[in-house]
Order: C-alpha cells, then structure tokens, then sequence
C-alpha cells in the first residue's frame, strides 16, 4: 500500500471520534467479547479522563489524539498529549528537561504518547488488524513530523510494548528501558501453591503479614461490576486524596473521575476495601485486564500493620490465581514488591529528540541507563524471595 494514502489526523476530543472506530484499533481482542488486554487506551477510560478533567486545560495534558485513516477508514490511533510539565509519567525526564533549559533550550511543551497517570505496559500505537506496519509507521511519521514542524523539543511514547520499542528504534526513535515490579502466576492453584515456590524464610514471613493484616479488627472485601456502589467510590475517593497530597501534592484525578468510572468502567475494576467499625478505613483499587490485573492505588485513613501488603499485593494474587490471569502488575516503583513474590521486570518507552546534540547526549544515557537497569534486575532477581532452583527456572 502506498504510504501517501494515509490521512493524519490530530482531533482534541475523543467526542469526535466514534468509540466503535477507536476501539476496534486500541482493543480488536475484545471486539467479539470478553476484555481487552488491558482497558487503560479503550474509548470508555480515555475520555472518562477527558470528561473528568482529569486531563485537559489546567492540567499539564492537553488531548491530541493521533488518528491515520486509510480510503475512509481508521485503521491507527495513539492517544497523544501535549504536555506542559512531566507529572504523571513515571518515566522521568526532569533531568532532561533541567539540562536541555540550562542550555537554554525550550523543552516545553512536548509531546507525549502515553495513558495518563498510568505506568502501566501496553500497546500505544493502536492499530486495526491487518494494518500493522503502515498504521505503525504512520503514527510515528505524523507523530514525529507534528513535534518538528511546531518547533517542539521533543515527543515520548512510555510504557509501550517491547514489540513497539523494537519496531520504532528500527524507524529512528531512541530506545529507553526502565523496571518495575510484577508477579506472574505459575499455574498455581491457589495462594499456598505460590507460596510453595518461596524460600523458608520468605515464606513464613508473608505467612505472618497476612495473618497479621487480617487480625487488624474488621473484615476485608473486593467489589467489581454491578457489585460496585457509589459509596464504595466515596470511601475509596477519601483514600486516594491522601496518597495523592503525600505523593504528588495534588491528586491527578478528579473526584468525577470517579463517578465515571462507576458509570462506564465498573466491569474493568476490581476495588478492595478493608471496613472497621462500620465504616471504610483503606482500599486498593484494580483494573482488569484480558490476561493481566494491574494495581493503581492504595490508600488508607486509618494504620494497620501490613494491611498495605494485605490488599494490595496479596489480594491481587488470589484474584490472579482464582481467575487464571498470568499476572499482577504493581504499578511504578517500589523495592518492598520483591520480597512479597514481585520479581523485577524490563518496562520500555521511546524518545525523539528534536536538538542533534542533545539526542546525541540522551542516547549515550541511555545505553549506560540500559546496563546499569539490566545489572539492577539480575541483581534484584537473584535476591528475590523464590528458592533459587526456581529462580534458575525464570531465568
């Protein structure tokens, strides 16, 4: 096919594009039924965030997504940002920004392919089956020529598939890795099978936190679906805001966020909440996906000892293992994920630097960035919690 046939679009709202059209891009998996690989670049979450205000004016991502059309048809989409500021990435480039702007550059605003708020690892160039290399390669050609001709410093995909990174280092972008913690279910048929792979040690020592957490004087209990209740998203809202002022200041998302998400994205959810005294003291909130549960915030009014661990890391693994999902992922950072069964693993994003010079002092960054990663996960991995014959096995 010929790549002039392609239209690149840059539309401000996803209230013009139809959510059939976008998704059959961003989840075709899901098109028949049943979930998509992770719900986070769907129609229904994306412009949750946009009628929210969560993203939008005032907020440092201003929605420009990217559409590529084809005889009428859209066959690509990213969901792309201009950004005024690098909160809510998690994959930081301040140390970028601080260099490029004492050389007495403009690095903002940027552009930024990513889902907001959300470190989590899926496909960013969004493209209708059948189409993958065009629809790939426009999406990087559009994306790359609109940061050029509007003077900006720079354009970012993060948390793109490893499949993606490869595929834009081959068309010029510059390659990041970075690491995170995930937990990956072995076939286990439940919690103790799990715990079965774990060294003495390790073992007794989870043994003990959940018991523990459990022992805190109340009841714990997970909601998802029609089970969902506003108040459950009220108790959950006054957690989120103290995690948020302690973190980031201010909380990225808005109350409304919230609403929606009970409205539209209560099926892709799953919330855990810890109730004592007849009321709602702590939760972890979940996203769903097709083969993977993904951990996005926790947050507490009340302390408890290791009712952090309780339901946010372990919760996820009964979840995982009860539904047959190959993974929990627990979110950015986080050492303290290792020992409760969370083994580092490689997460990718790429870069396009518009300065010659600069691109050529962020790509020898990024090779020693990449060893010294590399060195981190191996050295991590061996001081994991698994007895090593399994440790060997992973490897």
């Amino acid at each position: 096919m010929d790549q002039a046939q392609i239209e690149i679009q840059v539309v401000a709202s996803l209230a013009e594009i139809d959510a059939g059209d976008w998704d059959a891009c961003a989840c075709p998996e899901a098109m028949g039924g049943g979930r998509p690989a992770d719900p986070f670049t769907t129609h229904r979450f994306l412009k949750a965030l946009e009628d929210s205000r969560s993203v939008g004016r005032g907020t440092g991502w201003q929605p420009q997504y990217l559409t590529a059309h084809l005889d009428g048809q859209m066959i690509a989409a990213a969901p792309m940002y201009a950004k005024s500021n690098s909160q809510g990435e998690y994959i930081f480039d301040h140390s970028w920004a601080h260099a490029y702007e004492r050389a007495g550059g403009r690095y903002y605003p940027k552009l930024q392919i990513a889902v907001p708020f959300t470190p989590a690892t899926g496909r960013r160039f969004l493209v209708r089956p059948g189409y993958e290399g065009i629809g790939q390669s426009a999406l990087v050609q559009g994306a790359v020529q609109l940061a050029d001709a509007n003077n900006l410093s720079s354009l970012h995909v993060t948390f793109c598939t490893e499949t993606e990174a490869a595929a834009g280092e081959a068309m010029g972008l510059q390659a990041r890795v970075s690491q995170q913690f995930h937990w990956v279910n072995r076939g286990y048929a439940d919690f103790e099978g799990f715990l079965a792979d774990l060294s003495s040690r390790k073992r007794k020592s989870i043994r003990k936190e959940r018991r523990e957490a459990n022992e805190f004087g109340g009841s714990i209990q997970a909601f998802t679906g029609d089970d969902l209740r506003p108040e459950h998203w009220e108790a959950f809202w006054a957690f989120y805001q103290d995690t948020g002022a302690r973190k980031w200041g201010s909380p990225y998302l808005t109350r409304a966020f919230f609403d929606l998400a009970q409205e539209r994205l209560r099926d892709d959810v799953l919330l855990v909440l810890a109730e004592r005294n007849g009321r709602w003291v702590a939760g972890a909130l979940n996203f769903i996906g097709r083969e993977t549960l993904f951990g996005r915030y926790w947050g507490a009014i009340e302390h408890h000892p290791c009712l952090h661990f309780e339901l946010c890391y372990y919760r996820a693994i009964d979840y995982a293992i009860a539904h047959g999902l190959a993974r929990v992922e627990a979110g950015a950072q986080g050492e303290h994920k290792l020992a409760r069964g969370y083994l580092p693993a490689q997460t990718h994003s790429l870069h396009w630097i518009a300065d010659p010079g600069f691109a050529d002092a962020v790509a020898r960054f990024l090779e020693a960035e990449r060893a010294a990663v590399e060195e981190e996960i191996d050295i991590l991995t061996d001081y994991g919690p698994f007895r090593k014959i399994q440790v060997e096995e992973q490897e």
